[in-house]
């Protein structure tokens, strides 16, 4: 079992799912091309003894897959979700409404406003849907923030 689960959205139809590294949360994005983003939070929760579970599943592409994903992350061990996406970054908040595990959000540089469209997405997300929002970009810090949740 993991602690987080790691999630990325998806640029194509396709889900794509990695095996689960001994760490304790679930990270997700919306593309594989996104990967190199949020890299640096499997660095910081390996170093950190956190178990997770890399996901590349969309809230726009894939929305039943990802609802899945989501709605079973409690019963599947999980306690904390990192979702990343870009552009209109719907990915966190749509994690955020489906679940009442912690979400941090981890808005990315994509698209001609670099990362702000996404950030102010993340951040915005309506009341009653907590989200957690970290810099552009900054996966690192989401790692981090899931390792103080998940050591609170």
């Amino acid at each position: 079992m993991a602690d987080v689960l790691i999630i990325v959205g998806s640029e194509s139809d396709k889900p794509r799912i990695e095996p689960a590294f001994d760490v304790l949360s679930k990270a997700g994005v919306c593309s594989e091309s996104d990967k190199p983003r949020i890299e640096p939070a499997f660095d910081v929760l390996s170093k950190a003894g956190v178990s997770y579970e890399f996901h590349v599943s969309s809230a726009h592409r894939q929305p039943d897959q990802t609802a899945d994903l989501v709605k079973g992350a409690r019963a599947k061990g999980f306690r904390v979700v990192i979702a990343g996406a870009g552009l209109s970054a719907a990915l966190p908040g749509f994690a955020a409404s489906l679940t009442d595990l912690p979400v941090i959000g981890v808005p990315f540089a994509a698209g001609p406003l670099n990362g702000l469209d996404a950030l102010l997405a993340t951040a915005q997300v309506p009341g009653g849907v907590p989200v957690a929002c970290v810099g552009i970009d900054n996966a690192k810090n989401a790692a981090l923030l899931a390792v103080r949740i998940l050591n609170a």
